[in-house]
């Protein structure tokens, strides 16, 4: 028998768990590790990485908030409420409140301009959208199998979709030279090369409006898309989790309508289906409301089961029962959500323009894709993880790098607006406004606006270090700064470039079995 006192054997842990399939280690949660050890704080940290990564919808609380306190019986945690809470405390089945799902699909009905209705016997839940699309994702295919996803996308599909489920991600390209929509052609011959390749493709799977270009899909490419999978028998997974934050013109069209308007002889409505979730179009990311809507019987009633594993609490349901079927508060609340996400979208992009920094027209979403090609050393990913590493770690925004999101062109960033609040927005324009060298920045942040390089000359016996300073563009430009995530190791590349940053002097801390198949295609 082993003694106390014994050396502990090694004790291993599955293969799915230890793998590196959750992507924590990339430049997207990097941004955010870099934030989580100097967090801004407009008094206690002035100096310290704003959030600039965090999709977060942070711009209504306030309504919701009002709506609470004017409704207490709402919640069981209350005088007036809490009559209900032996109801809703107690077990409930996977179903969810009939109250809840009734609610959810007029909600996801007005979203969409009450041009299409949801049937409740549809909703089916999940942990969030994460855990709505892993649920799909779970029912349509096998490990093994590949869905197909026009790039850019969303960085953590990759742990969503396939780390769990074993499946895999085949990127479809879609470049600036068309403000990145997706052509038939680039789907075309993205599903022929699998096929070659002898990848099983189980479906196609869209974000509509787009994460992270911040646009919406038309009406015409949306039939193209449904055409597609119906001719190639293959799914066609929606993710419309940011439907209701288009904030300008085109309006909004959720597949739903596209297949309602195509009609039954010329769409398979099996092979649709549907992911919300309430964690971006009303803020509420911690309540981890997600669904998946299938027009797919045997979708609903697989998907249905394996929803055990990520229900949302009753106690959630309850008061959102109550909240999303007060029909005056719904419409106020979208109609003043639009409002302010169009106001704090065109302040920051027109400060953006005054110091000569483009971004894609968007008109949805709680971000923008910000075009900083003409910053770029040469255009590589290489240099532009040099600039990203540059904006995080010394101008202390936490921007998100286009190539984290599978991007095929080097230079763009998406950046988050919606989480923060003004006068943040304003310090955040003024960081920018001193990197990129212009003067018009206030005399508080002037420390920002110097970049800090070093020209180091050795011989023999001694080197002399010269420092100057200097606010043109050309410093970054010159900087030659290699890829690396190390902090140490970027500090030697920095020096080896002829340079020393600012973070030299002041460094903030840097981060840190089968499924149920629905039969399409086999």
């Amino acid at each position: 028998m082993m003694s106390l006192g014994s050396e502990k054997r090694q004790v291993s842990l599955s293969k799915i768990a230890t793998n590196d399939g959750h992507g924590e280690n990339t430049p997207y949660f990097d941004g955010w590790k870099a934030y989580d050890k100097d967090p801004f704080h407009p008094a206690k940290n002035p100096g310290g990485v704003i959030q600039m990564g965090l999709a977060e919808n942070q711009l209504c609380f306030d309504l919701i908030q009002a709506w609470i306190r004017n409704n207490p019986k709402a919640s069981i945690c209350t005088a007036e409420g809490v009559h209900d809470f032996k109801h809703v405390a107690i077990f409930q089945d996977y179903h969810g409140f009939s109250e809840f799902r009734k609610a959810i699909a007029k909600f996801m009905s007005k979203v969409r301009g009450c041009r299409v209705t949801f049937d409740p016997d549809r909703i089916v839940m999940g942990g969030g959208a994460t855990g709505a699309n892993e649920l799909v994702i779970f029912c349509l295919a096998d490990p093994g199998d590949a869905f197909l996803v026009p790039s850019p996308y969303y960085p953590a599909f990759v742990r969503d979709l396939g780390w769990r489920t074993g499946v895999k991600i085949i990127p479809v390209p879609c470049d600036s030279s068309n403000n990145f929509k997706i052509t038939k052609q680039a789907l075309e011959a993205a599903y022929e090369k699998a096929q070659n390749d002898g990848v099983n493709v189980k479906g196609l799977l869209i974000t509509n409006p787009s994460n992270p270009l911040g646009t919406t899909i038309d009406r015409d490419t949306l039939k193209s898309l449904v055409t597609f999978v119906n001719d190639n028998n293959i799914h066609l997974v929606c993710d419309e989790i940011y439907a209701a934050t288009v904030f300008s013109s085109p309006e909004y069209v959720s597949v739903s309508e596209v297949i309602q308007e195509m009609g039954n002889d010329k769409v398979n409505k099996d092979l649709i289906h549907v992911v919300y979730s309430l964690s971006k179009d009303m803020g509420l990311p911690g309540f981890r409301v997600g669904i998946v809507y299938s027009y797919n019987d045997a979708v609903v009633s697989c998907a249905r089961k394996m929803s055990s594993f990520g229900l949302v609490s009753s106690q959630t349901q309850h008061m959102l029962a109550a909240m999303l079927s007060d029909e005056d508060f719904v419409s106020k609340f979208l109609a003043e959500s639009s409002k302010r996400l169009a106001k704090r979208h065109a302040h920051f992009t027109k400060g953006l323009k005054k110091v000569g920094i483009s971004c894609l027209k968007g008109n949805a979403g709680l971000f923008f894709w910000m075009d900083l090609r003409h910053l770029l050393n040469e255009p590589s990913f290489e240099a532009e993880m040099a600039l990203w590493r540059w904006i995080v770690y010394d101008i202390k925004l936490n921007v998100s790098p286009g190539s984290s999101f599978h991007c095929p062109e080097p230079g763009w960033f998406r950046v988050c607006f919606a989480n923060m609040e003004d006068a943040t927005v304003d310090i955040a324009l003024q960081r920018i406004h001193s990197f990129v060298g212009k003067k018009e920045v206030v005399e508080d942040l002037e420390d920002d606006q110097s970049i800090m390089t070093t020209t180091t000359t050795t011989t023999t016996t001694t080197t002399t270090t010269t420092t100057t300073t200097t606010t043109k563009r050309s410093a970054w430009r010159n900087s030659n700064l290699s890829l690396s995530f190390n902090k140490s190791k970027r500090y030697h590349d920095d020096a080896a470039s002829g340079f020393m940053s600012p973070h030299h002097m002041m460094s903030p801390h840097s981060p840190m079995p089968h499924s149920p198949l629905v039969r399409a295609r086999n």
